[in-house]
């Protein structure tokens, strides 16, 4: 596999599995709130959308209806994850700030024609980050984005994002922010570095198919 294609799956797991760093106060103190993250509401609404993005994509991609339902089936995680991953992307944005890192869509670009000619195309690459990642074709630059930024944050660190130093960084910024993640979405368990997901019993699950929340 080509090394640049074999980095920016890399990034995409690693960044995926960086969110345990992030700490959910779960006091439900902002009504109507997803998250909140450096004093800025993700909206339920925000959050409802990002995710049936991910289920049109996943309707259009698979039109058959049992194909459709095993697709929905394998991510019946996906509101949880759509919303842990969009405060990431903050947590990294401040990262990457703090660290003077920024990128240009020049860099995206280039980086996307790479990603294509890997994946034999512009489809074949949204196919993939759609399966493998949930990541319809409207987000896929703004998660090579996402990719870019967290490579360059670890080279201005002097490390890369499978080392120690680079996860310091993402948990210091994200104590910056003051994350508060709403516990109907889970919760974080830094110590086990793993999604603790919410057992209450009044609260629906919110990754079912058709179902429609409000806090």
């Amino acid at each position: 596999m080509h090394r640049r294609r074999r980095t920016a799956l890399l990034l995409t797991a690693a960044i995926a599995a960086a969110a345990p760093l992030l700490t959910a106060c779960g006091n439900d103190a902002h009504p109507g709130a997803a998250a909140v993250v450096g004093g800025e509401r993700i909206t339920v609404s925000q959050l409802e959308n990002r995710v049936d993005e991910v289920r049109a994509a996943q309707r259009a991609a698979v039109p058959d209806e049992a194909q459709y339902q095993q697709a929905i089936a394998r991510t019946g995680s996906l509101t949880r994850d759509t919303l842990h991953g969009m405060v990431l992307d903050r947590v990294l944005e401040r990262a990457a700030r703090d660290a003077g890192v920024s990128v240009t869509p020049r860099e995206v670009q280039e980086m996307r024609a790479g990603l294509e000619q890997q994946a034999g195309g512009a489809e074949g690459l949204e196919a993939a980050w759609l399966q493998q990642y949930g990541i319809p074709p409207q987000r896929l630059d703004d998660n090579l984005r996402l990719q870019l930024q967290a490579q360059k944050l670890a080279q201005r660190l002097g490390t890369d994002t499978s080392r120690p130093e680079f996860w310091k960084a993402l948990s210091e910024a994200g104590k910056e922010l003051d994350v508060d993640v709403n516990p109907r979405y889970g919760s974080w368990d830094a110590e086990k570095s793993s999604r603790v997901d919410a057992k209450t019993p009044w609260v629906r699950d919110v990754t079912s198919a058709g179902t429609q929340q409000t806090l």
